[in-house]
């Protein structure tokens, strides 16, 4: 599982050890849910230094905020004050928030620009999108159809995640890609459409219990595909070549060497 560090106790620890102990955020008032929204973009942006710097100046932080109050308005019954903080918000922020959308503790999104979450998306604690992440519906029919996100979630820049799925607990959704099929849980996805590359196992894990940043490090599995075709097209030119030079020569192929 990805390891995060909320600091909002005054310690860190692991991201599972957190989530397990945790209290869901409709138990919290909405300043406490936003003081954690705050206190933890310092485990997740090694840019951060200081919280009045964090209030000011992060547009990810601000559209959190806009979104936890425009979110108690919608599900108090009081709908149109409640779409037009959302508008509000993303109006100052571009990033567009539906204030039907669930969304749990410690949710940070980092370099806030582009960002849209759709009515139905239902989003855990600890989980980190990246600036043009979509999380969209495929269906204009009503009920759910847009994404669930599970704790602990990263999702990388301009990643899309779309329909009424499932990403896992822990999982990983590299930049750009485009899911739109289940994810087990502490999985690494990439690629379009979205393929699993990675268990947790595999990845590289931090010390100091902070998220991996190293998306760079990410697979290629249709580089690793394109490879492996190359090898094997060596591997015939070189036998076929073999071949045509027994035959110069005069010396029949074997049986092993003609199949």
């Amino acid at each position: 599982m990805i390891m995060g560090s909320p600091k909002c106790h005054g310690s860190e620890v692991p991201l599972a050890a957190a989530v397990a102990s945790d209290a869901p955020a409709a138990s919290f008032s909405v300043w406490q849910l936003i003081r954690e929204d705050v206190n933890c973009v310092k485990a997740r942006d090694p840019a951060a230094r200081h919280t009045f710097e964090i209030v000011l100046t992060y547009p990810g932080v601000h559209a959190i905020i806009w979104h936890r109050l425009a979110s108690r308005l919608w599900r108090r019954g009081v709908k149109f004050p409640a779409r037009f903080l959302s508008w509000l918000g993303r109006f100052l922020t571009n990033v567009d928030i539906h204030p039907g959308a669930t969304i749990g503790r410690r949710f940070f999104i980092d370099h806030g620009a582009c960002v849209v979450i759709g009515e139905t998306a239902e989003i855990g604690d600890d989980v980190t999108l990246y600036h043009g992440v979509t999380l969209g519906g495929t269906s204009w029919t009503s009920g759910k159809r847009h994404p669930t996100l599970r704790n602990g979630v990263l999702v990388g820049a301009g990643a899309k995640i779309l329909g009424p799925i499932t990403v896992g607990a822990g999982c990983r959704v590299g930049a750009n890609s485009v899911v739109i099929e289940d994810v087990p849980p502490a999985m690494t996805v990439v690629g379009i459409p979205g393929r699993v590359v990675k268990p947790t196992s595999d990845r590289r894990k931090l010390g100091d219990g902070r998220i991996d940043l190293e998306h760079h490090l990410m697979p290629d599995p249709v580089g690793e595909a394109i490879v492996s075709l190359l090898d094997r097209i060596e591997f015939l030119e070189a036998r076929l070549s073999h071949l045509q030079g027994e035959r110069q020569r005069g010396r029949p192929a074997s049986a092993d060497e003609a199949a």
